[in-house]
């Protein structure tokens, strides 16, 4: 019996909204209150490395919580066959998908001959997807560029493609800028190259049987309903990490879900923080992911700074939470 995902089982709104995969961002505490904010998006972990899982066995990196559903694996790597056997693993912790990194453009993912360079080598890329759909039975996807470096013409993007459908690819996630690998940092590739969605459009109206998904530079709900005239999903990255109650805004606009207040929020956030405490994690990797709910606000400022100069102190605990609350109340 296959284990291949089969299309015919593909829900294209089960990639309406999601949150972007995040390097030291979207760790499993960041998930799980992202999902509080928005209980349709689709969560993405950090990039984990194929060797990591394989030859690291460092299994741990997998973990996550059962609210966080449905949850993504993003492994980066270029060689099949590892990359089938961190698949697997994936697979077996439960993972609802695994996505597959071709568009991270830092120096160390290229060292390792993943990430963006391998836009550059889209045979070998199917060469891997082919190897992880034989492996697992959850969809298998591709995160990429419009392009890299000197690749200016849609054509590179539009081959990229065809070779990914050949490999069985059904959802590409198009982050649209491209990716300069020399010269510019993480940092300015996210923000230097400039943005052009109507690449992305096209690749849809060309491939309408893929289901494509946008991201880069969207911030707002009008901007998410706008994409999704053209696209199939809209994948929301630093605007759903540095401003978190937007998800919780699309939430609302795209499937009529009250709006919950931020305090509501924190206040479901609690269980899980003191669970996570009586387990030894320390309040601080958890509170850094919640600095910014209240951007904006009346009140944001000394919320920011009692968590930020409260949570790395020995015992601190969801009081130093309450007591962070407390200019947001009095500002409102």
């Amino acid at each position: 019996m296959s284990n291949v995902f089969s299309p015919a089982s593909l829900r294209k709104e089960d990639w309406r909204l999601s949150v972007a995969p995040m390097m030291d961002w979207t760790d499993r505490h960041c998930r799980y209150f992202h999902r509080l904010l928005s209980p349709h998006a689709r969560l993405y972990t950090e990039m984990v490395t194929s060797a990591a899982l394989v030859r690291g066995k460092q299994l741990r990196l997998l973990e996550h919580s059962q609210q966080e559903h449905p949850v993504a694996l993003q492994l980066g790597g270029s060689d099949p066959q590892e990359l089938a056997e961190a698949a697997r693993h994936g697979a077996q912790a439960g993972y609802d998908e695994i996505n597959l990194n071709v568009g991270c453009p830092s120096d160390r993912v290229q060292s390792g001959r993943f990430g963006a360079c391998l836009m550059r080598e889209p045979a070998l890329v199917g060469d891997c997807v082919k190897a992880m759909r034989d492996a697992v039975s959850v969809p298998v996807t591709v995160k990429c560029r419009i392009g890299v470096d000197d690749q200016d013409d849609y054509a590179d993007l539009q081959h990229f493609t065809e070779t990914m459908l050949q490999a069985g690819v059904d959802i590409l996630v198009v982050h649209a800028r491209k990716a300069w690998l020399q010269g510019l940092s993480p940092k300015e590739n996210r923000e230097v190259p400039p943005l052009n969605y109507e690449r992305v459009y096209r690749l849809k109206r060309e491939f309408s049987q893929l289901v494509v998904i946008v991201n880069g530079g969207i911030t707002t709900v009008e901007a998410v309903q706008g994409h999704l005239a053209h696209v199939d999903g809209v994948m929301l990255g630093r605007a759903a990490y540095h401003d978190p109650y937007v998800l919780a805004q699309v939430e609302a606009a795209l499937y009529g879900v009250p709006l919950p207040s931020r305090e509501s929020v924190l206040q479901h956030m609690r269980p899980y923080i003191e669970a996570e405490l009586a387990r030894g994690t320390a309040l601080k990797h958890i509170c850094r992911h919640l600095l910014g709910l209240y951007q904006g606000e009346p009140g944001a400022r000394g919320f920011r700074r009692t968590l930020s100069e409260g949570a790395h102190q020995a015992g601190a605990g969801w009081p130093l939470i309450e007591q962070a609350m407390a200019p947001a109340r009095v500002a409102a």
